[in-house]
């Protein structure tokens, strides 16, 4: 099966899944996002997610995904999981597709929710949260590394941390520079184009303050615990 029938098939198994789970979130009442951040998208629902990088940049993009993980975490966690992971429970959304089709097929349940014999499963997020809150959330889902995706550079994303920890670098520049260099070799399960991975997130957060080393030391430490 190629990539894209494959990934079209795991869209279908969302759907039916979201139909068919025993447990829903439909009593946890969502939980508002601050997206003042990010660029207005307008008052008509999109049907494509207006904050992919190649469309407002990469400084945009970040705060997109940031936003996102934080109204996703506060959101959706509970039934698809931390990091987007599903435990079996609910569909695994990093499956879906970063293309209009995923797009509108998220946006779809994000807004109405999903009920089943006069029982919610599934909140109607668009009221509370809003439009731009709904595409912050689908960045973060869109951008989140497929499995495996970082086995390659496990050891020597291992040795940055500790060296980072140590609070001894030599060359924090440099640093910077090897871990957006492994950054860009990261895929992604929905096949966008950018991930959003551990080690993009130190890289970023990497400057020649010391106090960025432990931070990013302590970033690459909690990713690379959950990637085990």
């Amino acid at each position: 099966m190629s990539a894209i029938n494959m990934r079209a098939a795991l869209a279908a198994a969302a759907v039916l899944g979201i139909a068919q789970m025993a447990l829903g979130h439909g009593d946890v009442a969502p939980q508002p996002v601050n997206t003042d951040a990010l660029p207005d998208v307008g008052e008509e629902w999109l049907i494509e997610n207006p904050y992919r990088e190649d469309k407002v940049g990469a400084e945009t993009w970040a705060k997109a995904v940031e936003i996102g993980s934080s109204g996703y975490n506060q959101n959706c966690a509970r039934c698809h999981g931390l990091g987007a992971v599903s435990g079996g429970l609910a569909p695994d959304l990093r499956f879906l597709e970063a293309a209009e089709y995923g797009d509108e097929w998220f946006m779809e349940r994000f807004r109405h929710g999903y009920t089943q014999d006069g029982t919610t499963k599934m909140p109607a997020f668009a009221e509370v949260l809003g439009q731009k809150a709904g595409w912050a959330i689908r960045t973060y889902i869109e951008t989140r590394p497929e499995d495996g995706a970082l086995d390659a550079h496990s050891d020597r994303l291992h040795a940055i941390r500790d060296e980072l920890a140590s609070g001894t670098v030599a060359d924090p520049a440099a640093l910077k520079t090897e871990l957006e260099a492994i950054a860009v070799e990261v895929k992604t399960a929905s096949g966008a184009p950018v991930a959003d991975s551990v080690a993009s997130q130190a890289a970023r957060m990497l400057t020649a303050d010391a106090a960025s080393w432990k931070k990013a030391a302590e970033t690459l430490t909690v990713g690379l615990s959950a990637t085990h």
